[in-house]
C-alpha cells in the first residue's frame, strides 16, 4: 500500500511543523495562557537558556493549574510536563505517530540533527496528511453518515 510506504519514507519535516512557541519556565500560567490565546495554539515549548525542558499543553492547564484551582500566578515549570518526548525532523512520519500513539500524544517537539528546536508537530497536521491518501473516502462522507432521509428525494 502507498500509505505504509509513504509513512516509512517521509520525514516529519513533510509535514511543515509549527513553528515552536516558546516560554520561558519561570513565567506565570497567566503568561502562558495569553500566549496560546494569541498564538491560537494548543502547546508551548518551556525551554531555559534555550534549551527544551517541558512542554505545556491546554491538557495540562486543565488537569494542573484549573481542576485543583491553582492561581494563575503559578510558575510555568510546576504545571509544565518535563523531559517530553520529542522527535526529529529526519525521521519518518511512521516514528512520530508511534511516540504519539504510544504517549498519548497531541503535540510533540521537533528537534533538527543537532538538537535544536525546529517547530511542533501537531495530530491536526498528521490528519491533513492521512487526508491527502484518503481524499475520495473523506471528501465525499455525507455530514452524518448514520441519518436516514425523513423524505424521498428526487422525481
Amino acid at each position: 500500500m502507498e500509505l505504509d510506504r509513504n509513512l516509512k519514507i517521509d520525514s516529519v519535516s513533510r509535514l511543515l511543523p509549527s513553528p515552536a512557541h516558546q516560554i520561558p519556565a519561570d513565567k506565570p500560567v497567566s503568561e502562558a495562557v495569553e500566549l496560546m490565546r494569541r498564538e491560537k495554539v494548543g502547546c508551548l515549548l518551556v525551554c531555559v537558556d534555550g534549551q527544551l525542558v517541558g512542554i505545556l499543553t491546554e491538557r495540562d492547564l486543565v488537569r494542573r493549574v484549573f481542576a485543583p484551582g491553582l492561581p494563575l500566578s503559578t510558575p510555568v515549570a510546576d504545571c509544565m510536563t518535563p523531559n517530553p518526548v520529542t522527535v526529529s525532523s529526519k525521521e519518518p512520519i511512521r516514528a512520530a505517530i508511534e511516540h504519539m500513539e504510544k504517549g498519548g500524544y497531541r503535540h510533540l517537539p521537533v528537534l533538527d540533527e543537532k538538537q535544536r528546536l525546529v517547530g511542533t508537530l501537531s495530530i491536526k497536521r498528521i490528519v491533513h496528511y492521512l487526508v491527502e491518501h484518503f481524499p475520495n473516502l473523506v471528501y465525499t462522507q455525507p455530514p452524518n453518515p448514520h441519518a436516514v432521509p425523513q423524505k424521498r428525494e428526487g422525481a
